[in-house]
């Protein structure tokens, strides 16, 4: 099992991760909170030849799933240029979050804006896209674990991979006892666990990360998904605490 940590847009990915003892991290190819599309990655030869795995996140900004085609559209585009960028790096993966619409009536156009991002890219994509689940909103298409059924009806031909991400999850609302035997019965597969504890309470809706010791989720638990899970890990909490937070998982997941 890999396990190992995200890292700062300012850092050389591989060096840190090596220097933590990760056996993969994960990374942002551009600002995540904006449009800009990806420059090829300095370290990319780099990070091609390391022993450390690579995932990449794509923006926080993107929303596949709305029906605004200001929004929709660029979604689209900027899922493509950093799918490329991921292959330029020798990545697993693309993270993409679930997006949302606007309310009730909107449901099944944004799965089915979903489905679009597969149909219209011509010859695919050239690494594994996976949908993580998100932790609020009514109106989400992968909030909660009904709601991802519906998006796999939409996307399963496709092949899509999933993100499991224990603290959007848990501000869902969705037990995380049973979680991973629920998830991949819908999905049939975990691909990626953002193993992260929360600052909020359970069905909180908030997504606030918290290091594994210092959450609301007993932090026994999130080393049990991980193990049930059998995928790589990333964790994406606090940088104080993070080392502390890698090693307690490494060594519990060895006991």
């Amino acid at each position: 099992m890999r396990v190992g940590v995200h890292v700062r847009q300012d850092d050389d990915p591989t060096a840190t991760g090596e220097a933590l003892g990760a056996d993969i991290v994960q990374l942002f190819l551009s600002d995540p909170q904006k449009w800009n599309a990806p420059k090829p990655h300095p370290k990319a030869a780099e990070i091609r030849a390391s022993p450390v795995a690579t995932v990449v996140h794509a923006p926080y900004v993107l929303n596949v799933a709305s029906l605004n085609n200001r929004l929709r559209i660029p979604s689209r585009k900027s899922v493509a240029q950093h799918a490329e960028g991921a292959a330029d790096i020798g990545a697993i993966g693309l993270v993409v979050h679930g997006g949302h619409v606007r309310d009730a009536d909107e449901v099944d156009a944004g799965f089915d804006n979903w489905r679009k991002l597969f149909e219209r890219q011509e010859g695919g994509f050239p690494v594994p896209i996976l949908v993580e689940n998100t932790a609020g909103g009514d109106f989400a298409m992968a909030r909660y674990l009904e709601s991802v059924a519906r998006l796999w009806d939409a996307i399963g031909e496709f092949d899509p991979g999933f993100c499991l991400d224990t603290c959007h999850a848990w501000a869902a609302g969705e037990e995380l006892d049973g979680i991973v035997d629920r998830v991949t019965a819908i999905t049939g597969r975990i691909d990626l666990v953002h193993l992260n504890n929360s600052r909020d309470e359970f069905d909180s809706a908030r997504d606030r990360h918290e290091n594994l010791a210092d959450g609301t989720i007993d932090r026994t638990v999130l080393v049990e998904i991980a193990r049930a899970a059998d995928a790589p890990v990333v964790l994406e909490t606090p940088g104080i605490g993070l080392e502390e937070d890698l090693d307690y998982l490494r060594g519990a997941l060895d006991a």
